[in-house]
């Protein structure tokens, strides 16, 4: 089970350092848990989102 969560950690970082969200050299990186990198994961899939954080389109 560590192990899968090593791997989770690992791909969450690849994609976030593939995104311009950090650094491959950011300190901070190797000290963020599994569970706060998915959180800016999806936090920056949110914000990059067309939709943004308003769901669907409203026509006026």
């Amino acid at each position: 089970m560590r192990n899968n969560d090593e791997k989770k950690r690992q791909k969450l970082i690849n994609k976030l350092i593939f995104l311009n969200v950090y650094t491959k050299e950011d300190p901070q990186l190797d000290k963020l848990s599994l569970s706060k990198l998915e959180y800016e994961y999806r936090k920056f899939k949110l914000q990059s989102h067309p939709h943004g954080e308003f769901g669907s389109i409203k026509w006026i």
